[in-house]
C-alpha cells in the first residue's frame, strides 16, 4: 500500500501525469509541473526557515494556487497546515496564532495588516515568494498518524477550537470520497469553496487522488455570476459548493446560462433543502447535486451520494470507514428511522482537540472511540442518512420541538425568498418563539404576514414564525454557511 501521508501523495501526484495546464485563476493558466516544482522550493524555503516537522504554520490567504501549493509544501517538509480563513478579525487571528503555538504564517499582501494588528511576534510571509528562492526539496519521512492539519473550528458557537486531522485520516477519507464521486472523462472542476475550511482542504487533498490529469478553474470566492460565467467558458464537469450557493444561483436566470457540461456538483457544509435540489436540476437540466456530510472532526466528509445511488433528501451512505449508530438522549441506539444525535465511529476521525477546552454537552464531541457530532438526523433500511438539525439550534415552543430548518426550508419555497434564516427569541409564556429572517429578490412586494401565513400552511400551526424580520442579506460564515449565531444577536 501507498504510505498514507500528504507530503508523499503530492510528490506521487506530480510525477503521475505529463506536463499540462493545471489550475486556472483570474485569467491565466497553471501547468502542473511548475506548480510542481514550485511546492518543492517551498519546501526548501521551509526548511531553510528553521520550521521543523510538527511545527504548525498559520496560512490565511484567499483563493489562489499558492494556497495548496503551500499546504503541500508544509506537508512535505513535516509541518502542520493551519489553515485560517481570511474573513477572520485581528482578535481571532491572534487567538489562533497564540493557541496553536504557531512558529509562522504565510499570508497574501491584502491580508498583511491584519496579521500586523493581531500582534503576535512570529515571522510572516507575505505571499510565497520568498519561500521560493530556495533549492527545492522531497518530503522528509513521516508517520500516517502525525498530525497534518490543525483546522480552527468557524466559532459560530464560541471560540474556535483547534481539531487535530491526521496524515492517514484525511489521506484516506480523500481517496473515499475522490472514489465515490469519480465518473469516468470528467476532468475539469470549477472550485469556489474556500480552500482554508476543511471542505476545501478535502477537495485539495482529493485530487491528489485522481487517476486521470484534471484541470480546475479557481475563484478567488464565490459569486453566482462569475460562477455561471466561468462554468460556460471553460465547459466545467463538475464542482463544490454549499447550499447557500445554491440559493444563490437561483436567484440568477439560470435559463440563460445553459451549463450542457455540467454534470453534477458536490454540495455540502450543510443540507440543502429538497425543494432547492429539485428547483435548481428542474432549470438546469443534466446537472445533478450530490449531498454529503461531514464535520471537521470527521476529516471533512463522512457521508456521500454516489452517482448512479443517489437518494433525494439524503446526505448518502457513510465512506468505506465510517459507521454511523443514532442515539437518543440516554446514549442509546434507536430503531432505524427513528430520529436522534448522529454518532461516527472510525479510523479517520480527527486525534482530538487541542489544548484545553471546556466540554459542550450540546456539541460535537469524542466520546471513547465515537464522535457524538451534535447532529439530529435518522437512518434508513439501507443505510442512507437523513439530517434533520443542529441539536442546539433546536427550538422548544411550548414544549413542543421546532427544527429550524424544516421553517427554513418553506419560507425558501416562496418565489419571493432568496434565503432565511430561523431562530429562537426567548419568550416568558412559551420558553421560546419562533422568529424569521427573510433575504428577498430583487423587486419583491410580499408582506410578513404573507410570508406568516405561508409558512403556517406548510408547517402547520405550532412550528410557523410568528415574526418575520427583512434584511438585506441574511449573514453566513466566511464558507457561505447560515449564521445563526450572528442572527440571534440581532434578536437583542
Amino acid at each position: 500500500m501507498t504510505e498514507q501521508t500528504l507530503g508523499r501523495l503530492a510528490e506521487e501526484s506530480w510525477n503521475r501525469f505529463d506536463d499540462h495546464d493545471s489550475v486556472f485563476y483570474e485569467g491565466v493558466w497553471h501547468r502542473s509541473h511548475t506548480l510542481a516544482e514550485r511546492a518543492r522550493r517551498m519546501c526548501g524555503g521551509i526548511a531553510e526557515a528553521g520550521i521543523r516537522p510538527g511545527d504548525r504554520v498559520a496560512v490565511m490567504m484567499a483563493n489562489c494556487p499558492e494556497v495548496p501549493l503551500i499546504y503541500q509544501a508544509l506537508w512535505a517538509a513535516g509541518a502542520v497546515v493551519t489553515p485560517v480563513v481570511f474573513l477572520v478579525g485581528p482578535d481571532e487571528l491572534r487567538h489562533i496564532l497564540l493557541d496553536s503555538g504557531a512558529r509562522a504564517i504565510v499570508t497574501s499582501p491584502e491580508l498583511a495588516a491584519t496579521v500586523r494588528a493581531a500582534d503576535v511576534d512570529i515571522p510572516v510571509y507575505v505571499d510565497t515568494a520568498e519561500l521560493e528562492q530556495a533549492t527545492g526539496r522531497g518530503p522528509v519521512t513521516s508517520s500516517p498518524g502525525d498530525l497534518a492539519a490543525l483546522m480552527y473550528t468557524g466559532g459560530t458557537t464560541g471560540r474556535a477550537k483547534g481539531v487535530m486531522l491526521s496524515h492517514r485520516g484525511l489521506w484516506q477519507v480523500a481517496k473515499d470520497a475522490f472514489e465515490l464521486s469519480r465518473q469516468e472523462g470528467l476532468d475539469r472542476a470549477l472550485i469556489p469553496v474556500p480552500l482554508s475550511h476543511a471542505y476545501g482542504l478535502i477537495v485539495t487533498v482529493a485530487s491528489m487522488h485522481a487517476t486521470e490529469p484534471q484541470q480546475a478553474v479557481l475563484m478567488r470566492w464565490f459569486d453566482p455570476k462569475a460562477f455561471l460565467a466561468l462554468a460556460a467558458e471553460h465547459r466545467v464537469q463538475y464542482g463544490s459548493v454549499v447550499p447557500t450557493m445554491i440559493h444563490l444561483l437561483l436567484a440568477e436566470p439560470l435559463d440563460e446560462h445553459p451549463l450542457p457540461d455540467l454534470a453534477f456538483l458536490t454540495c455540502g457544509a450543510a443540507p440543502l433543502g429538497r425543494e432547492a435540489l429539485e428547483e435548481f436540476e428542474r432549470r438546469m437540466p443534466g446537472t445533478q447535486i450530490l449531498e454529503g456530510y461531514g464535520l471537521t472532526e470527521t476529516s471533512a466528509v463522512t457521508t456521500f451520494n454516489p452517482p448512479g445511488r443517489r437518494r433525494v433528501g439524503s446526505v448518502g451512505l457513510p465512506l468505506a470507514g465510517y459507521s454511523i449508530t443514532v442515539r437518543d438522549g440516554d446514549g442509546e441506539a434507536v430503531e432505524t428511522g427513528d430520529v436522534g444525535e448522529i454518532c461516527v465511529s472510525g479510523e479517520s476521525l480527527m486525534l482530538g482537540y487541542w489544548g484545553e477546552h471546556e466540554p459542550d454537552p450540546e456539541g460535537t464531541a469524542l466520546v471513547g472511540a465515537e464522535l457524538r457530532t451534535g447532529d439530529i438526523g435518522c437512518v434508513d433500511d439501507d443505510g442512507y442518512l437523513y439530517i434533520v438539525d443542529r441539536k442546539k439550534d433546536l427550538i422548544i415552543r411550548g414544549g413542543f420541538n421546532v427544527f429550524p430548518r424544516d421553517v427554513e426550508d418553506a419560507l425558501n419555497r416562496h418565489p419571493d425568498v432568496v434565503l432565511s434564516g430561523v431562530v429562537g427569541r426567548r419568550d416568558p409564556h412559551l420558553g421560546e418563539e419562533v422568529v424569521a429572517f427573510v433575504q428577498l429578490r430583487e423587486g419583491a412586494k410580499v408582506t410578513a404576514e404573507e410570508l406568516i401565513g405561508w409558512a403556517r400552511d406548510r408547517v402547520g400551526r405550532v412550528r410557523y414564525p410568528r415574526e418575520v424580520r427583512f434584511v438585506d442579506s441574511v449573514p453566513v460564515t466566511s464558507v457561505l454557511k447560515l449564521d445563526r449565531k450572528a442572527l440571534r444577536e440581532r434578536l437583542g
